[in-house]
């Protein structure tokens, strides 16, 4: 028997690559045309957060905690536990993000950030989950029929929150705590997939790690503006 500091990462996968990314395929033919529909839906999100609207903030967010649900139950446990009984830990979490999206989208503080360029960079999040992520399977040699899309794959949807998490200010302990959970779970959710591809040697690991670093960079440069401490003369009473 090999010493265990032989194994390769690779070695400890439970699943071929090939096996993984056939989840996507089975995936969008069983749920096709909800892919079409969900992005046409966000889209139109992204135009009302264009013109500052909260109305479409709260909508968006209240969507996608039903993209966050759909994923837990229809990819994570129906199609990926089978394969890798870590699965439904992760269906748990995405459960639990989803409650925690609509109770956002419900709290009274929620409204569309002040900050211009920090929505911006959001909106270009959420453009890249919808439209360019799918593209990754012809990228990557696969056929478009793997594609993972926005609402009904792990990755582009944690892509497309932090996306649209950044455009949202909240006020209010709660509301601005969640907030800042809810984003905390998009991005360890990249960080824990980008170590997957990469154990299945696949150069799309960087794709999900680079949108965490921007979404959390940008949270750093521009915070929400209950989470600044106070400045000058009150600052030191």
């Amino acid at each position: 028997m090999s010493e265990w500091w032989t194994y390769r990462p690779a070695d400890l996968l439970m699943f071929a690559p090939r096996t993984y990314w056939r989840l996507f395929e089975l995936q969008n033919q069983a749920l096709w045309p909800m892919p079409l529909l969900t992005t046409l839906v966000f889209l139109a999100v992204g135009l009302g957060l264009l013109r500052r609207n909260d109305t479409a903030l709260r909508a968006g967010i209240a969507a996608l905690a039903l993209c966050w649900a759909l994923v837990a139950w229809s990819f994570h446990l129906q199609r990926y536990a089978p394969i890798n009984p870590v699965a439904t830990v992760s269906a748990g979490v995405f459960a639990v993000q989803a409650l925690g999206l609509l109770a956002l989208a419900g709290s009274g503080g929620l409204r569309t950030t002040a900050h211009p360029l920090r929505c911006e960079i959001g909106l270009g999040l959420l453009a890249w989950a919808l439209l360019l992520y799918p593209l990754h399977a012809l990228v990557a040699g696969r056929s478009l029929v793997q594609a993972e899309v926005f609402g009904f794959a792990p990755d582009p949807t944690a892509i497309g929150s932090l996306g649209l998490l950044l455009c949202a200010d909240a006020k209010g302990r709660f509301a601005r705590g969640l907030l800042g959970a809810l984003q905390g779970v998009a991005v360890a959710w990249c960080v824990v997939s980008a170590a997957t591809l990469w154990t299945m040697a696949s150069q799309q690991g960087w794709v999900p790690l680079i949108a965490a670093v921007i979404a959390l960079a940008v949270r750093w440069h521009w915070p929400h503006p209950w989470d600044r401490r106070p400045t000058g003369i009150a600052s030191r009473r």
